[in-house]
């Protein structure tokens, strides 16, 4: 079986690569309409990945897998299907693709936000809307009410 290559990004600056014998591969039919060959090919293929056990990613990373695709997870076993083409070996390939893809996303970082001071300006284009707005209200009141 092959291995799935995962390309850089943030959280995983070289890569990954899992290794083919950490995979589990199941072929069934398709479903869907077909032609004279519907029921005759195991063309939808599900690939499982162990997310508590691979030794492609690190502990980080695994933790990050696992509560980003929790969702997704029977236990900690990530599953993903494909059968959109009639060819075993392009669904294979789809699905190898999908896998990888949801793993890059799960082990990005999450973004922190760095919270950031007002500028002056915005400081005083606001402190004057308010002032502008007392004024309209102050206007509106009876005459002699002060």
């Amino acid at each position: 079986m092959d291995d799935v290559h995962v390309p850089p990004g943030p959280g995983a600056p070289s890569g990954l690569r899992v290794p083919g014998r950490e995979l589990a591969e199941q072929f069934s039919h398709a479903s869907g309409p077909g032609g004279q060959g519907v029921n005759t090919t195991d063309s939808r293929v599900q690939l499982s990945l162990d997310l508590a056990t691979p030794t492609a990613l690190s502990e980080t990373q695994r933790a990050r897998a696992l509560s980003h695709l929790a969702g997704r997870l029977t236990g900690s076993v990530l599953t993903v299907s494909a059968s959109e083409h009639r060819s075993q070996r392009q669904n294979r390939t789809a699905a190898r693709t999908r896998l990888a893809a949801l793993l890059r996303e799960a082990v990005v970082p999450p973004l922190t936000r760095h919270p950031t001071r007002p500028t002056r300006g915005s400081q005083r284009r606001r402190l004057d809307a308010k002032r502008r707005r007392a004024e309209t209200k102050r206007r509106r009141r009876q005459p002699g009410t002060e």
